[in-house]
């Protein structure tokens, strides 16, 4: 599901870009966000013959809906960023900024998760990814 969630990521960044060049930033992030809500009720409905325990989630804490929170911050992000600096440098700084996060997340266990520490690999990798990140915005 990973690497299908790439894929799907990658084309989201060209589409989106391209989306909110036609209707505007805010527009497209609106729209795309309310077709996520459809699509997601719809497949809650159908997968659990109901809302199933969606109740629940206005009682989980709210750090907990960040996820939600972060979300918009990426599509925004990939809306505005693709017609400026193309899909190969929105997509790679992205990438880069995930895993810069994913490892101060796993370092720390910060959100609950298993603390796991940098290793030399992980740490070169994440600067490699970085240095290619800073060289896909050159044209």
């Amino acid at each position: 599901m990973c690497v299908v969630a790439g894929l799907a990521g990658s084309v989201q960044v060209a589409v989106m870009g391209r989306f909110g060049d036609r209707v505007g930033v805010l527009e497209a992030l609106t729209f795309a966000t309310a077709i996520q809500l459809v699509l997601s009720l719809a497949i809650l409905v159908a997968a659990r013959a109901g809302l199933g325990g969606l109740g629940s989630a206005f009682r989980a804490p709210a750090w907990m809906w960040l996820g939600g929170l972060m979300g918009l911050v990426v599509v925004l992000s990939i809306t505005f960023a693709q017609p400026r600096i193309g899909a190969t440098a929105t997509i790679g700084i992205l990438i880069a900024g995930q895993l810069v996060m994913g490892a101060a997340i796993d370092r720390f266990g910060l959100f609950g998760v298993d603390r796991i520490g940098i290793s030399v690999p992980r740490a070169a990798g994440i600067v490699l990814l970085g240095i290619g990140a800073a060289l896909s915005l050159v044209r």
